[in-house]
């Protein structure tokens, strides 16, 4: 009798040791429901209760049991530090979601090499696949393909109104104007300002310029065509006329000191700047008015017009110029 009943009264061997396990399937498909009370210490699983912390804790701002004294940076450290990943992955969740098994899945896969896991993970995030999961932006456009003064859209004006603008211009005459268009004085030494770079021939007379003083005696003595021009005297020599300094004190007004190209016809310098300002108001450049005066508003029209047409921008009228607006 005695021996039956202590028979009787021991736990099988099947119900002694499987508790845990089913302990851990009730609480993992029940996670609202109170987990059955472990036999043993090892089935307290303090890994379960850090694994909720990192399944529940996003962005490390809710994180289950941070309110139990210190323990709780102990279960945050569990699931951030790389190290720990094998034991909340191994772990069943306390409180699983849909999907909560693949996430963990994915964790795992994540503590691989970022080669191996864009090997592996062909469904990874940018952040996951490494840097082969994200495409280089494409390279900015160059600035110098775009159709802006001084960029390299050239231009070129209508034949037709070139030769209107010349018959336009065929009586014309400019009236000195120092008030709009401050006057130049004369200086020996003076050179024109990067004429050195200027390659070719039909540039050299920029390069060797500098201004003269002279009498009437010897302009006439040297050349054969010396004309009062817009408030100063101007002497023509090869296709370009230059200002005559000396000629006469009382009659030396120059918007510009340097030559300007005319062409072997020998027409007046003014006639000449008034048809280029007319033929660049026409096409954009110049805003100013049409006065036949070499000022600063017909130079800066000048070198927007030759950089646009990729010639030598000297701000000046210059054979490539001219023979460029149809007009050599």
């Amino acid at each position: 009798m005695l021996a039956g009943a202590a028979l009787a009264q021991q736990p099988t061997p099947s119900k002694g040791k499987r508790p845990p396990e089913k302990a851990r399937t009730t609480e993992a498909q029940q996670p609202k429901g109170k987990p059955a009370k472990p036999e043993t210490p090892a089935a307290k699983q303090p890994g379960a209760m850090k694994e909720r912390g990192a399944t529940t804790e996003r962005g490390a701002t809710t994180e289950p049991g941070a309110g139990k004294g210190k323990k709780a940076p102990a279960s945050q450290e569990s699931a951030t530090a790389p190290t720990r990943g094998p034991d909340v992955s191994e772990q069943p969740a306390g409180a699983p979601k849909p999907g909560t098994k693949q996430q963990a899945e994915q964790h795992r896969k994540g503590m691989k090499t970022p080669a191996a896991n864009a090997k592996e993970s062909p469904h990874a995030t940018p952040a996951t696949a490494g840097p082969k999961a994200t495409a280089a932006p494409p390279a900015p456009a160059s600035p110098a393909g775009k159709q802006v003064k001084g960029a390299g859209a050239a231009k070129k004006p209508d034949p037709q109104k070139v030769q209107q603008i010349k018959s336009q211009h065929a009586t014309f005459r400019a009236q000195p104007k120092p008030q709009q268009v401050p006057a130049v004085t004369f200086n020996q030494s003076r050179r024109i300002e990067g004429s050195e770079r200027w390659q070719g021939a039909q540039y050299e007379v920029f390069r060797t310029y500098h201004p003269e003083r002279h009498d009437q005696g010897w302009y006439h003595s040297h050349y054969n065509r010396v004309e009062l021009i817009g408030g100063g005297y101007y002497f023509w020599n090869a296709g370009y006329w230059y200002p005559a300094w000396g000629y006469d004190s009382s009659a030396e007004y120059y918007a510009y000191d340097g030559p300007i190209y005319v062409g072997h016809h020998a027409e007046p310098p003014d006639k000449v700047i008034a048809d280029v300002q007319a033929v660049l108001q026409e096409m954009g450049y110049y805003t100013g008015e049409v006065d036949g005066l070499l000022g600063p508003l017909t130079r800066e029209a000048l070198t927007a017009y030759q950089t646009d047409n990729g010639l030598t921008t000297t701000a000046a009228i210059d054979q490539p110029t001219l023979d460029s607006l149809g007009m050599g």
